[in-house]
């Protein structure tokens, strides 16, 4: 049986991989000319500038996601780093009982409670009922996976499940907590501004901090080296060593249905592939209204078009630099306040700036070198799209006002580096939606909703429409490499089961906790 699948991204790769273990004839059809789709990284001169992975849900044992990846991937033949801290913040008025203005989020848990009991011990409960959620989470499989199993393996599973109520608990007793109404808690005035400054400024719900936190500790969240297009090139080379075969610099304009049936692909150069069934791991605008024309939706899709219910999520704006300096003493991830807010072109203004330095990669940057990263996230992304379509030279010439902003702020911080710049790359909303085709240049897709439990409103199939599939990072708020894995996972499962073949992999990694 064949199957066509549009898009080159992790969950084309993924479904790919699954379907190629399951006896099916697969065939992905990319419009770039390297796979990753947003899990990329590129080069500039000497240097190499990544557009994605902080970090990898799963990099160890102590997550499902290490199984999953485990499936398709020999992650210990993947070298991993794991951060001691996870992020430095500058705060603009308060300083700890050491004159410091500076907080450390560390990524040890007992490390974190003895640092944060050490700068305010009045608040040492609260600092308790912080910590423990994580210490909770650890002890489970997270997410659980519920495959199909016989009688009595399903039967034992659900008694491991049952021992899940605990952490339901604590999730439910945390889904109305944010960093703002936990620094209110604090009496510490240093730990207070802390907590509210963590992200920004913005106020989010504490399980976005305490869920990948307790990751980070049990050493399953690194960054994986040589950067997130490294990352990729290692599923499509397990997708094609297991028989697949690509089509690189191949757009899909359109995806043919005949009967309310998808049967073929239409692509660069109007050339049409056939196909019993087809999958569609790329944007979800593209393929519910361009490449399908808007003839499989109903009023849930159509809310969504509409950004009713959840928003789609922020685009970045990403300053990349390559410096003749190793940097070996700056943080590696730190935000900090600035004097005078900045003003982007697209009229977001910003009060903060947040640098990432990459000096724990040695193979993105020659010998003391490094590269250096600058992000800011925007919705003000039509301004960016609309710009390089309608004026190019109107919009190099933004795009350089704000680089020559940003270089100024980072020769202050990071002391005198201006001349040390060798290479310098700007990607905008434009960018992303040119080289990956995500709608309204997206980085993630959907902005996860006010209520964590509630299902998402995109599903593996379209209305009215058979022998298609919809599996990538728009199929759960949030997105992210985590829900790219499971949902091309997911997709080939649902394939397996229509088709009635019993749904196997080839778990041919060691993957016992």
């Amino acid at each position: 049986m064949k199957i066509n699948i549009i898009g080159a991204g992790v969950s084309g790769l993924s479904a790919g991989c699954y379907l190629q273990m399951n006896g099916f004839e697969t065939e992905i059809f990319e419009k770039h000319s390297t796979p990753g789709g947003l899990c990329t990284s590129w080069k500039k001169g000497e240097y190499t500038f990544d557009g994605c992975a902080h970090w990898i849900l799963g990099s160890d044992k102590g997550s499902s996601f290490y199984k999953m990846w485990s499936e398709i991937l020999d992650m210990k033949k993947i070298n991993f780093h794991n951060h001691d801290i996870r992020l430095q913040v500058d705060l603009k008025d308060n300083v700890n009982k050491y004159g410091e203005k500076v907080f450390r989020l560390y990524t040890n848990l007992d490390k974190l409670q003895e640092y944060l009991t050490d700068l305010s011990p009045e608040d040492s409960q609260e600092i308790k009922n912080f910590i423990k959620p994580m210490r909770i989470m650890q002890k489970f499989d997270l997410p659980p996976v519920m495959d199909d199993l016989p009688f009595f393996q399903s039967l034992v599973r659900g008694i491991k499940m049952a021992r899940y109520a605990e952490f339901l608990f604590w999730f439910l007793k945390l889904k109305k907590e944010t960093n703002f109404t936990f620094a209110k808690k604090l009496k510490n005035p240093f730990l207070k501004e802390s907590f509210e400054m963590i992200y920004d400024g913005e106020e989010v719900n504490m399980m976005i901090l305490t869920m990948p936190h307790s990751v980070f500790d049990s050493k399953s969240g690194g960054y994986p080296i040589g950067g997130s297009l490294s990352f990729a090139k290692k599923i499509e080379e397990r997708y094609l060593k297991l028989g697949g075969k690509i089509n690189y610099n191949t757009p899909v304009k359109k995806i043919i249905t005949e009967n309310g049936y998808a049967t073929s692909l239409l692509v660069r150069n109007n050339i049409v592939h056939h196909s019993d069934i087809t999958i569609s791991a790329s944007d979800w605008h593209f393929t519910a209204f361009e490449a399908l024309e808007g003839k499989f939706v109903n009023q849930k899709m159509m809310d969504l078009k509409n950004e009713k219910g959840l928003e789609v999520y922020y685009s970045v704006v990403q300053f990349s630099f390559g410096i003749s300096a190793d940097l070996k003493h700056v943080p590696h991830f730190s935000r900090f306040p600035l004097t005078e807010p900045i003003i982007s072109p697209d009229g977001t203004s910003y009060e903060r700036m947040e640098v990432h330095v990459y000096n724990y990669d040695p193979t993105l940057a020659p010998k003391g070198k490094t590269v250096v990263a600058v992000s800011y996230y925007t919705k003000n992304r039509d301004f960016w799209i609309d710009l390089r379509k309608n004026d190019r030279s109107k919009y190099r010439e933004k795009k350089k006002e704000f680089s020559d902003k940003i270089i100024e702020l980072l020769d202050k911080r990071l002391g005198g580096i201006k001349d040390k710049i060798e290479e310098m790359d700007m990607a905008t909303p434009a960018t992303y939606l040119r080289y990956t085709n995500n709608w309204k240049g997206s980085t993630q897709g959907w902005l996860p909703g006010k209520n964590l439990l509630a299902a998402s409103p995109v599903s593996l199939t379209f209305p009215g429409l058979k022998n298609f599939y919809f599996a990538s990072h728009w199929n759960q708020p949030g997105g992210g490499l985590p829900v790219a894995i499971k949902t091309g996972r997911d997709a080939a499962k649902m394939i397996c089961k229509t088709n009635n073949v019993m749904f196997k992999t080839e778990t041919v990694f060691e993957t016992q906790f």
